[in-house]
């Protein structure tokens, strides 16, 4: 029997904001880059607030030297009086006590964004050091904090300002000893930024890098359209279906719906929502309403038009939301998110207000335009045909049996282990590689399927024509997930996918052409954290009879530095993974024990979608300016 001592001494009681940064994750998601970046928006989401009330109309973010980041706002500015319960200055009180704020209901928001009232606190928490300006009643009043949240300097009067200058000014600095960076990446500010200048529509937002004195950066983002722009923006590389974007709004309850919506030709959506300016990245009840609206009011003109004859099946969701690119916004004052990510809006009276708003304005919208709708509706049905066509291909995708999986196309060389949170696969570019990995792997957890020549780009394809690629039909089979409406996460038979290609540009351009596959067809794997990028060595550094494999240029000199400068060394170049014997691909590139391995993430979506679009889509245009802005980085390159 156990008879360790145990009373009321050993329970821990964490005072103000100590609990905070004990356990950082519990009110910020983690604390690498995403976190660290994840405080600046805490801050700004208050100046929003101001936003949305109806006060502010000016943001300015500042990256200053040094890695600190300032948020300035033209709103009221925090009140500065005596808080009656705290007996603080109410500054003092919204920094220092966690689930003090306007948005409680006391009347001071009707609609807020951020981490349920606790955000400048927590960034208190967890900085080095936070200074508070507020500007307001003709003076500028400064309260100082430091340590991780303790009051330096209470609120005080320093001085005098115009008399109708208000606003709130916030400058912290991170804590190096809770993140694992301080170092802020400007273009992941800028991303989020202009988001909220589009979700905003009126309000101007400045982003500026102050950290290179010689150069600085900066932009700022203002648009009257609002998330009409968005959608423009996000189909610039793209070509629409005709020159409008269709925007839907309308208001109940204290509730602010709005929708723009603007079909093109490609193949994937691009269908994104937000509640009070969060991103719901899993949906909810706004983005279910207008999605049943979608698919009953274009069925429904279709049939009244004759388009969709008698004998036709109906348009199904996945049919009418083809090419479509989508902005959903809710402003709500009471969300009722599901999930700690607010990844979803459960709030049920949004659905019927969505569903009302959007199928009473689209379908105005196409009888007031028939010629545009006759042209959706016919991609629309393209689109189910193709879909039709794609429920056929994919019975041939359809694994039977461990025999068939083994043996299909004489292919895949399958591991012996078939539990899957053991086993991996590796994607080998060419036959030669392939040969030499499969001599060289473990066979009882590392399968190989080795790919011959470049796979089709499903950017500019449809399910269907993908299908019809031997090589793509082949992966579907290898993962066992099978795709589109078929697709199951849990029936994916290894936990690591591997893109195994040469360290040049056709091993990169191949990489690239499996992560689109990967990101448009089997998104959920990405999302999960299977996909990873295998790291060939670019250099084989010999020196007597010491072999060392680097991956890069700045390996290569890091190491040739620590030798003695009289060792004479050869460096042999390595441009392909089929010069590389099976020991030696073993050894550089697969072993568990000596391998390095790039994870493949998606942390943006959009974003990510942008970057797919711009690179692998129809459009020549945007791909060449990309190359154009980017061939300066190049410093390898095999022509």
């Amino acid at each position: 029997m156990n008879n360790e001592h145990y009373d009321a001494s050993d329970i821990q009681v964490l005072e103000g904001l100590e609990a905070v940064r004990k356990r950082p994750g519990m009110y910020i998601g983690t604390t690498d880059v995403k976190g660290l970046h994840h405080l600046v928006w805490e801050i700004v989401d208050n100046s929003i607030d101001e936003a949305l009330a109806g006060y502010c109309n000016n943001i300015e973010i500042i990256i200053n030297k040094g890695n600190s980041i300032t948020v300035k706002d033209n709103g009221r500015g925090i009140p500065v009086g005596v808080h009656p319960k705290t007996g603080l200055s109410t500054v003092e009180t919204v920094y220092t006590v966690l689930h003090a704020g306007g948005k409680f209901g006391g009347g001071g928001y009707k609609v807020s964004g951020g981490l349920h009232g606790v955000g400048a606190s927590v960034v208190n928490a967890l900085s080095s050091w936070v200074t508070v300006t507020v500007y307001k009643d003709g003076k500028i009043h400064e309260a100082k904090f430091e340590n991780g949240g303790k009051t330096k300097q209470k609120l005080t009067v320093i001085g005098e300002c115009e008399p109708d200058r208000t606003g709130t000014t916030v400058t912290f600095k991170p804590d190096p000893d809770i993140f694992d960076t301080d170092i802020y990446d400007y273009e992941t500010l800028k991303v989020r930024t202009r988001e909220l200048a589009f979700l905003n529509k009126g309000l101007m937002l400045t982003l500026r890098d102050d950290r290179d004195e010689e150069d600085t950066t900066g932009e700022t983002f203002h648009y009257e359209g609002g998330i009409s722009e968005y959608v423009r923006y996000l189909n610039r590389n793209k070509t629409p279906i005709g020159e409008d974007i269709i925007h839907l709004e309308g208001e109940e309850d204290n509730i602010i719906f709005e929708v723009a919506l603007q079909y093109n030709t490609g193949y994937t959506d691009s269908i994104y929502s937000f509640v009070n300016n969060i991103n719901t990245h899993d949906g909810g009840t706004h983005e279910e309403g207008v999605r049943r609206a979608l698919t009953r009011v274009i069925n429904n003109y279709a049939r009244k038009n004759n388009i969709l004859k008698e004998k036709d099946d109906s348009l199904s969701g996945e049919d009418v939301k083809e090419g479509l690119t989508m902005i959903v916004s809710c402003k709500h004052p009471n969300p009722q998110f599901e999930g700690q990510t607010k990844g979803r809006l459960g709030n049920s009276e949004v659905r019927k207000l969505a569903d009302k708003v959007f199928s009473e304005g689209f379908e105005r919208y196409l009888l007031e335009h028939p010629d545009e709708a006759k042209t959706i509706i016919e991609k629309n049905m393209t689109a189910a045909r193709a879909r039709v066509a794609a429920k056929r291909a994919r019975e041939l995708t359809r694994r039977k049996s461990d025999l068939d999986v083994i043996n299909f196309g004489g292919k895949l060389v399958d591991c012996k282990d078939k539990d899957p949170s053991k086993c991996e696969i590796f994607l080998v570019e060419g036959d030669s590689a392939g040969g030499s990995a499969i001599k060289g792997r473990d066979s009882m957890t590392q399968a190989i399927l080795p790919l011959r020549g470049k796979i089709l780009n499903v950017e500019k394809a449809r399910l269907d024509r993908a299908l019809a690629n031997e090589e793509i039909r082949t992966i579907i089979t290898a993962f066992g997930t099978g795709i589109g409406q078929d697709f199951d996460l849990k029936k994916l038979r290894y936990d690591k996918i591997i893109i195994m290609t040469d360290a040049d540009v056709d091993g990169s351009h191949i990489r690239v052409l499996l992560l689109t596959l990967f990101y448009r067809f089997f998104k959920p794997i990405v999302e999960a954290g299977h996909v990873y990028a295998a790291q060939p060595p670019l250099f084989c550094i010999k020196h007597g009879k010491t072999i060392k494999y680097v991956l890069n240029e700045e390996e290569k000199e890091a190491y040739l530095a620590s030798l003695n400068p009289n060792t004479k060394f050869e460096i042999l170049r390595m441009k392909g993974l089929g010069e590389m014997d099976a020991e030696e691909l073993n050894e550089t590139t697969m072993d568990i024990h000596t391998r390095v391995l790039r994870k493949i993430t998606v942390n943006d979506a959009i974003a990510a979608d942008e970057a797919f679009t711009r690179l692998m889509g129809e459009e020549v245009a945007p791909r060449r300016e990309f190359i154009e802005t980017n061939a300066q980085y190049v410093q390898n390159l095999d022509i």
